[in-house]
């Protein structure tokens, strides 16, 4: 392969076609016949595969591997888009794999992909979207505009989320699901369209919570889930049976209280 330097000994194919104006940092590798726009910065030990394409104003941080034909900061599919200057940024240390699409924000918001995120092939990531860190995108997984995904979240392939719609956090979605309502923190989730099952005891376990805090919480998913009461009086009934919450009970409860476009019950 032949290789040359570009700004601070980067490693640049020489088929590879990088504007004048974009910015990459030490040890950054672009392989051959991908594209770099104008308005790109890109952090030290990023490699960038064949065929990748990034434009738009985008950021990428440091260590992050982007394989072959993934489309990165290309304009929005939305029609209010027009053709205003709108961020793009991702983190460190994710994976990006082969023909994933990740757009840039709208009239003054912006899309934001947090660390440590694992992306796999074909998933699409639209604008306005807040992704967290160590998040797990199977194939095919989709996010239409506006979407919320909070920290270590997993969603199956071929699944599709509703734009505006919450994914809290250390929830897991199964495989060819319709998500149109938000998604509660620590849950399991599966169907068409999505409801919740259960509590996400391998994640919770995986991120070290405790499990006084595990069981806390699955028998507030089961008052909120399998009572019978309402959401409203759901709430109340958590909050006078668990006196002292943990953070992530309280986190799993303003979750509640602050969705807008309802729960997936």
């Amino acid at each position: 392969m032949l290789w040359q330097t570009h700004k601070k000994m980067s490693k640049i194919h020489s088929t590879a076609v990088i504007s004048k104006k974009a910015h990459l940092d030490t040890d950054v590798e672009v392989g051959p016949f991908s594209v770099i726009g104008d308005s790109i910065k890109i952090g030290k030990g990023t490699k960038i595969l064949n065929n990748v394409t990034i434009t738009g104003l985008t950021e990428i941080g440091r260590d992050n591997k982007i394989f072959s034909y993934a489309v990165i900061g290309s304009p929005p599919q939305d029609l209010k888009y027009k053709g205003e200057n709108s961020l793009l940024s991702i983190g460190n240390n994710n994976t990006i794999r082969e023909f994933v699409t990740i757009n840039p924000g709208t009239q003054n918001h912006s899309t934001r992909i947090g660390n440590d995120n694992l992306i796999m092939a074909y998933s699409h990531i639209a604008h306005d979207c807040q992704v967290g860190n160590k998040c797990i995108f199977s194939n095919n997984a989709t996010l239409a505009g506006h979407v919320t995904v909070e920290d270590e979240v997993v969603i199956g392939g071929l699944s599709a989320v509703h734009q505006f719609t919450r994914i809290g956090r250390l929830a897991i979605i199964g495989g060819c699901s319709k998500v149109v309502q938000d998604v509660p923190p620590y849950s399991t989730c599966d169907g068409h369209p999505a409801k919740v099952y259960g509590i996400n005891f391998v994640g919770l376990k995986r991120a070290s919570i405790p499990l006084e805090t595990t069981h806390q919480l699955k028998n507030a998913l089961k008052i909120l889930f399998h009572s019978g009461l309402s959401l409203p009086h759901a709430l109340d009934q958590i909050e006078k049976e668990f006196a002292n919450p943990s953070v992530e009970l309280s986190h799993l409860i303003d979750f509640i209280k602050s969705s807008e476009r309802g729960v997936s019950r």
